[in-house]
């Protein structure tokens, strides 16, 4: 058994051995909007949910930088995604592959001969916030990882963008939101749990337009436990929209499961 911050710092770790050098293809990097001062927090929601990009599919490259605090690592993967369906992460020649759908999360890699497959708990305490399929797709694509047009907001401007706290704020877990106003994606997402001292911040640093789709360009995320900090640096390359895609997944006979511990779940 293996603790989980180490057991994810393994897996981009391995990624890393794997990876080649890739080529960025040129890409149109947005600049900033304007702010109106007289928007209403449902008016900003509501551009949000209508701004969303439709496609089935999408592929390309990401490439990863993660630190766990004590070193840090870069690699570059393959990516593909089919909405709502499936995620699907492949380091070159195959040697790790991650495979995540609506009921399930799980990774293999050739070096150790070694898999895990379960449901998001692994994600979830790697990030410190409860995830499902959705808030990962979400958080990859610029959305919000709850629905904003369940609960009411306050609103004002901060760096540049709007800034959504709840109304009624809970006394166990706290979220923020900042929208960019150009495309009303997600600019900042913060959610925290101050009595176990977690906290999750994801920041879009720009976005890039790929014909009619806007889609993040970097992305930022920190996830703080106690004192334990994991950051994780996301780069998109080669962004292609519906194209046909297979995900070739199958974890290997032979090898030996990742067993999470009780006070990991």
């Amino acid at each position: 058994m293996r603790t989980l911050n180490r057991t994810g710092f393994k897996f981009v770790s391995i990624l890393l051995v794997c990876a080649l050098a890739i080529s960025c293809k040129s890409k149109k990097v947005l600049t900033e909007g304007s702010i109106e001062d007289n928007s209403s927090a449902k008016s900003v929601i509501k551009a949000h949910y209508q701004n969303q990009i439709d496609f089935k599919t999408l592929r390309g490259k990401m490439k990863i930088d993660y630190s766990d605090g004590e070193a840090t690592q870069g690699v570059s993967v393959s990516f593909r995604m089919e909405k709502d369906n499936a995620i699907w992460l492949s380091a070159p020649f195959g040697m790790v592959k991650a495979y995540i759908t609506p009921d399930r999360v799980s990774f293999y890699n050739k070096l150790e001969n070694e898999f895990f497959d379960g449901d998001f708990s692994y994600l979830s305490n790697i990030l410190g916030t409860e995830l499902d399929f959705r808030k990962v797709q979400n958080l990859l694509l610029g959305q919000a990882l709850f629905d904003l047009r369940k609960d009411k907001y306050d609103i004002k401007v901060a760096d540049k963008n709007y800034q959504l706290t709840p109304k009624k704020s809970m006394a166990l877990f706290q979220t923020l939101f900042q929208i960019e106003p150009q495309n009303f994606k997600m600019a900042t997402q913060k959610l925290s749990q101050p009595l176990k001292k977690r906290l999750l911040e994801i920041n879009y640093k720009d976005y890039q337009k790929i014909n009619k789709w806007v889609l993040p360009n970097t992305v930022l995320i920190t996830a703080i436990e106690e004192s334990t900090k994991n950051t994780i640096d996301i780069e998109y390359r080669n962004i292609e929209f519906d194209q046909r895609l297979s995900f070739p997944y199958k974890i290997p006979k032979g090898y030996k499961e990742i067993v999470l511990k009780k006070n990991d779940i």
